[in-house]
């Protein structure tokens, strides 16, 4: 509901019309945010609820010629349908199509030497576990230096042996059911691949016996060049990457497709100002979680294969949603005596779509 609620309400505060289509799992949602508009007074026609498939509505409107912009939150391969579909001009097309893209995400963590590992390891085991992994932000990849490599893991595989799985409406449980039966089925093909590729170090058990839950997961002996390591699982599944010094773990942590999130944990004023510097994510969070940006203080987005490298909830943001027009008038020869004392005035002007 944020994610929807933030795209649409940006569109309207700009003076647009626009139609809000959730995706197919959440369209209780969207209906639910459509209501709290209505009561807020957005006026009829101004935004449109539609629900239905994404691969036929969505499609549909993407390739229409009266829909100037798409904003979408999703994943890359939708996202990258969206970007080829939107730059093919449809007869009648009266604007060139503006799209904003939020897609995935491969997040590495990056564990130093020196790191507090009372913050690294709660901070890693909440992003990589929860939401069930489901979050654009969520930590995939723990990068560990060898010098604290062993302390790490086994801290990290108690932590995880802590988790509860079931039912999130009960007290206490971390880890609730994912998405959808495909969702299910999909990740399961990922932790079936990353058993053979590396070594299985944990799988939570007891699981409830009906639902689409997934035991939170976590890969050692994992090499960057995996699949486990490359591709977006978007579950709980955590890989677990050893290097040798800091230098190897940031060129691992970019060696990836995507730049949505990244995170440090280091007690070294130098190592930090250094990551800061050079690793490649849209949100770079140093001595805290990977996911959670707090709105108004956090704008959100990434860039490479995970979007346009715009940011949700940033002071850019809404500009993304108008037309610039530039008006100059000569105000010096029309018989009447101005105010202003320059030759020119220049205005600037944003327009809605």
């Amino acid at each position: 509901m944020a994610i929807l609620c933030g795209m649409a309400s940006a569109a309207l505060v700009t003076g647009n019309t626009a139609i809000m289509k959730p995706s197919e799992q959440s369209l209780n949602i969207g209906a639910m945010l459509m209501e709290i508009f209505e009561e807020a007074g957005v006026p009829a026609g101004v935004l449109n609820f539609l629900n239905g498939r994404g691969s036929v509505i969505g499609a549909h409107l993407v390739d229409h010629k009266d829909v100037d912009l798409i904003a979408f939150t999703g994943s890359r391969e939708v996202g990258l349908g969206i970007w080829e579909s939107a730059g093919k001009t449809r007869e009648g097309q009266r604007e060139l199509k503006h799209v904003i893209c939020e897609m995935g995400g491969k997040n590495a963590m990056i564990v130093d030497s020196d790191a507090d590992l009372d913050e690294a390891i709660v901070d890693s085991i909440y992003s990589a576990f929860g939401y069930q992994g489901q979050k654009c932000s969520a930590l995939s990849r723990l990068i560990v230096l060898e010098g604290n490599y062993d302390r790490v893991m086994e801290r990290l595989l108690s932590a995880a042996a802590s988790l509860r799985v079931g039912n999130p409406e009960a007290p206490g449980i971390m880890v609730g059911p994912v998405i959808d039966e495909a969702a299910y089925r999909r990740i399961l093909e990922y932790i079936d691949i990353g058993k053979s590729e590396a070594t299985l170090a944990y799988q939570a058990k007891d699981l409830p016996p009906q639902g689409y839950f997934i035991p939170p997961t976590i890969f050692t002996g994992v090499k960057p060049d995996m699949r486990i390591a490359r591709e977006e699982i978007f579950g709980p599944v955590l890989s677990v990457l050893k290097v040798r010094d800091l230098d190897e773990a940031i060129e691992v942590a970019n060696g990836t497709d995507y730049a949505l999130t990244g995170g440090f944990f280091s007690r070294s004023p130098a190592n930090i100002e250094r990551v800061k510097a050079q690793l490649e994510a849209g949100n770079v969070y140093i001595n805290r979680s990977c996911t959670g940006a707090i709105v108004g203080r956090h704008p959100f987005g990434g860039f490479k294969m995970s979007g346009g490298g715009t940011k949700a909830g940033g002071a850019d943001y809404l500009l993304q949603f108008l037309l610039p027009r530039v008006v100059t008038e000569n105000i010096m020869r029309h018989g009447f005596a101005p105010e202003e004392t320059p030759q020119y005035r220049d205005e600037f002007l944003w327009l809605s779509r």
